[in-house]
């Protein structure tokens, strides 16, 4: 197992390319940039995104410009956009690539309320396994807050197994009680399977 630090840095970018360009009828993923940030924190402002995290003040300005500091420093940082619109929805995230285990984290995720409940957080979660796991991923870790259910229940539809719970210090912030989910390539392709339309 990884080590599982958020802030924990690696050269992924050696290895594993944490940046690519992702994009599907959903969705659009393309890396994070810096005059990214006031578009990306009106979406951030919005209180009840950040109800169950962990951190529930990441709505305020002064706090965000930490989230989004950690995001710019991660090198795995993405903006989630409407394909076609181009409208912003929100941000996720590669990081902790461990080569000698062959995995990675992703997370640090978050969607505006407007697109809750439908499929864009599989959309999202969909692109950056099936990328994983199609560049020398056999491993993807998620940490989840321990009251965050609307999370661990989006964790438990993606196959993904809760294997462990641990306190986190997120970038700049103070440690909370997390539980860590895990997939692996097999569990993934199982599941690609299972959700597959009939034809």
């Amino acid at each position: 197992m990884p080590n599982l630090r958020p802030d924990n840095p690696h050269p992924m970018a050696a290895l594993f390319d944490p940046q690519p360009t992702l994009t599907d009828s959903a969705v659009r993923l393309r890396p994070l940039r810096a005059d990214n940030f006031e578009a990306l924190y009106a979406v951030a402002a919005d209180p009840l995104i950040w109800e169950q995290h962990p951190n529930p003040m990441r709505y305020r300005r002064e706090v965000f410009d930490i989230y989004f500091a950690g995001a710019m420093e991660s090198g795995g940082a993405f903006l989630i956009e409407d394909p076609e619109t181009s409208e912003v929805l929100g941000s996720t995230r590669f990081y902790d690539y461990d080569a000698a285990t062959r995995s990675v984290l992703i997370g640090y995720s978050f969607l505006t309320r407007a697109r809750w409940g439908g499929p864009t957080n599989r959309a999202v979660k969909t692109l950056l396994l099936d990328y994983a796991f199609a560049n020398g991923i056999e491993k993807v870790y998620f940490h989840v807050g321990a009251g965050n259910r609307r999370s661990q229940r989006a964790m438990e539809k993606l196959g993904a197994e809760k294997v462990e719970e641990r306190d986190v210090a997120y970038h700049g912030e103070r440690e909370t009680r997390n539980y860590v989910y895990r997939i692996g390539r097999a569990g993934w392709q199982s599941a690609r399977i299972a959700t597959r339309p009939a034809r």
